[in-house]
């Protein structure tokens, strides 16, 4: 009977309770079906974060992932997707491609973070954003043909459609290979979030390479 307890006790416990590193579909993360696509290319685990500029969520959640971009395997690819979920987001959608166009995305990344937060700034225009920018060395003109281009629109509405077939509907979200979807709800706060995608990371690495196993007998 003491023995029936005692499984009984220990089945009853959460996935990852006592130290261990697993977690519970549907309780830690959500699996995504089908799977989604990916949002940029190469080989590897893919982890994409998707973030809105005027998220307090997302700017609280910065040091951490920066800490964690920093440890990161060398064969995850990281892409930052800068979603529209709301209309009025779109504006901060377009100037994170329109930067990523120029180059200078990684470089003002946290300084537009910065102003919108800490600085209280209200950066929600086409034109604040080209001062913005401007301000960091990037030429205004060359800013605002970026920001009004096919290109840049196509980058949004990719964000978008990544959104839809994730099934993102806040931010910050992370998704993994586009089979799996965390947030810090979900995970219990934003630091155990990056501790979910890690185990989710290892878990598609080894699917990746029994998958590359099994095509090579």
């Amino acid at each position: 009977m003491r023995t029936l307890l005692l499984i009984g006790l220990l089945l009853a416990l959460p996935a990852h309770a006592g130290g261990g590193e697993t977690y519970a579909e549907g309780f830690e993360y959500q699996r995504i079906e089908p799977p989604g696509p990916l949002a940029g290319e190469g080989g590897g685990v893919e982890v994409a974060e998707l973030f809105w500029y005027g998220c307090p969520h997302c700017y609280r959640f910065e040091p951490l992932l920066e800490a964690w971009l920093a440890r990161k395997p060398r064969d995850v690819r990281f892409v930052r997707v800068a979603v529209p979920l709301n209309p009025h987001w779109r504006v901060h959608a377009r100037a994170y491609y329109a930067a990523e166009m120029l180059g200078v995305a990684e470089r003002t990344h946290a300084a537009l973070f910065d102003a919108i937060h800490k600085e209280h700034r209200r950066l929600n225009t086409r034109e604040a954003l080209a001062d913005f920018y401007a301000a960091h060395g990037v030429d205004r003109e060359a800013f605002l043909r970026a920001f009004d281009s096919f290109a840049v629109e196509t980058k949004v509405r990719r964000a978008a459609a990544l959104a839809e077939a994730w099934g993102v509907h806040s931010v910050p979200t992370m998704v993994v290979n586009g089979r799996y979807r965390v947030t810090g709800t979900s995970a219990g706060g934003f630091k155990e979030m990056l501790e979910v995608v890690d185990y989710l990371v290892a878990r598609e690495r080894e699917r990746l390479a029994k998958s590359a196993r099994q095509a090579a007998r």
